[in-house]
């Protein structure tokens, strides 16, 4: 009788096997490299003619694609629209520059909510979110920080966004930890260096982890080794032009390193690789599209090249604000699908604590969990607006006054640029201006904007505050080194 039933239930559940739900994957690592003014078309899959990019490429070919993934026109808004999951502009966040580059202190950021989830956080690179000590990663939810500061490395403001003095791309001290180091090599270098050290820590003590990677490069100036540059200055290439892309090419040999690295420790089905950048093309590193910037032996002419969109860094445009998006996780996120719905920096703290099963602060997110998508392209989405504005007013002035200048709002088929209006499906590249044909858009448009405008404009905390007397990194540069030195960085065996 035992026999009996044991040979049905066996049939039994061989016959409803089929519809099992799969058991759901376990958290996994998460690894985001976001790169600084590369934009979306200076890499070979999105058709760049002459740049070689074989290791995000090969990310691209193993990943989920966002196709529309829009940003901030500029670097530190864009930072703190991924760190909260809402609009720069309500975190006070309304430049780069003169204490408004300055993420609000009221805010509960990425790495504390994936907390909450039990992983261990890491920022290698570019924070650009403040400088003085409250706002700076270490204090604000990051277990390990290895970084610059300011916006670049070597950039100083009369403000308290500076770096640390008279650095340079080339063995440049940065800020591990809260306090200073010395370091040999090139920063990128350095900074993927430091990631995989991390990542091969926290790996061994099998806890998850959050490893950020924000490369200064290839934001001006435009200084790569030479390695990398002198494919291009024997090409005809201006030093400047040289540095910019042969400092995406560094990046790119740098991407198949971790890949590398992960595989060899046997990660990558553990690990979640997102890859981005902060903003649209850079025109000062790329030169302006269609413009000559060096000439192969055959005298083939190589031109600049922004995809043919319309708008580069610091505007409003597409070109300004659209980036790469590339989602890998083997073996759970699916290869060489593409996802066509537009989607934000907003989108990615909810869709990360998403994934991770981690707890979302109340009241603070705009943004929606991408995680639906990437499971399924074809999944219920609602239609969305998503808003910009370029910022950057006179310190001073009343933000009020700069409401209806370079700002846009995007909807699935349409960007309104100002009074400009444009149909995205069929004129990507913006060349006819449709608002005169359908005012009823522009109007609903402008009126949806209008009342962003006015949700954010008392969360812009920044746009009083006095300029620091001081720059910290250089007070602090110089007290440690009174006190007994900046010592050398211990590079991690890997």
């Amino acid at each position: 009788m035992r026999l009996t039933h044991l040979l049905l239930l066996t049939v039994l559940v061989h016959a409803l096997a089929p519809f099992a739900t799969a058991a759901e994957p376990k958290k996994p690592n998460i690894v985001l490299i976001m790169t600084d003014d590369q934009g979306y078309a200076q890499l070979g899959r999105h058709g760049h003619p002459w740049l070689d990019t074989p290791h995000m490429d090969d990310l691209y070919d193993h990943s989920t694609r966002f196709t529309r993934f829009l940003v901030s026109p500029t670097c530190a808004p864009t930072r703190s629209a991924m760190m909260t999951g809402r609009h720069p502009l309500q975190n006070g966040v309304t430049h780069t520059i003169l204490e408004r580059e300055r993420m609000t202190l009221d805010a509960t950021i990425l790495p504390q909510v994936l907390k909450t989830a039990g992983y261990t956080s890491g920022i290698f690179g570019k924070w650009h979110l403040g400088d003085e000590d409250p706002y700076q990663p270490h204090n604000r939810g990051f277990d390990e920080a290895f970084i610059h500061g300011g916006g670049g490395i070597g950039q100083s403001y009369e403000c308290s966004c500076a770096d640390a003095p008279d650095n340079e791309y080339f063995d440049p001290a940065i800020k591990h930890n809260g306090s200073f180091v010395k370091t040999d090599g090139y920063c990128t270098d350095l900074f993927f260096t430091a990631a995989l050290g991390f990542m091969k820590k926290q790996s061994e003590k099998q806890e998850p982890f959050f490893a950020y990677i924000a490369t200064n490069a290839p934001h001006g100036p435009f200084i790569a080794p030479e390695k990398n540059t002198k494919k291009f200055t024997d090409l005809g290439f201006s030093d400047k032009h040289a540095g910019y892309y042969g400092m995406i090419e560094n990046i790119d040999e740098n991407l198949g390193r971790l890949v590398s690295h992960l595989g060899k420790w046997d990660l990558l089905d553990d690990t979640m690789i997102i890859f981005m950048s902060d903003n649209g093309t850079t025109g000062g590193g790329s030169g302006r599209p269609g413009h000559v910037v060096g000439t192969k032996p055959d005298g083939t002419e190589l031109r600049a090249y922004n995809g043919d969109m319309k708008g580069l860094k610091g505007s409003a445009d597409e070109g300004g604000v659209r980036v790469p998006f590339f989602v890998r996780w083997d073996g759970v996120v699916k290869p060489g699908q593409e996802i066509d719905r537009i989607a934000a920096h907003i989108d990615l703290l909810p869709t990360l604590a998403d994934i991770a099963g981690a707890e979302l602060p109340n009241g603070q997110v705009a943004g929606r969990s991408l995680w639906p998508l990437i499971q399924n392209p074809e999944a219920d989405w609602k239609g969305r607006l998503l808003f910009t504005h370029v910022g950057r007013w006179p310190t001073g002035a009343n933000p009020d006054d700069f409401q209806w200048k370079k700002f846009a709002v995007r909807n699935q088929r349409y960007r309104l640029v100002e009074d400009q209006l444009y149909d995205m499906r069929n004129d990507p590249g913006q060349t006819k201006d449709i608002a005169d044909e359908h005012p009823e858009v522009v109007q609903r448009l402008r009126r949806a904007y209008d009342q962003f405008w006015q949700k954010s404009r008392p969360l812009m905390v920044n746009e009083s505050a006095p300029m620091s007397p001081v720059r910290p990194f250089h007070v602090q540069f110089e007290q440690q080194q009174a006190a007994g030195g900046i010592p050398q960085w211990q590079v991690p065996e890997l």
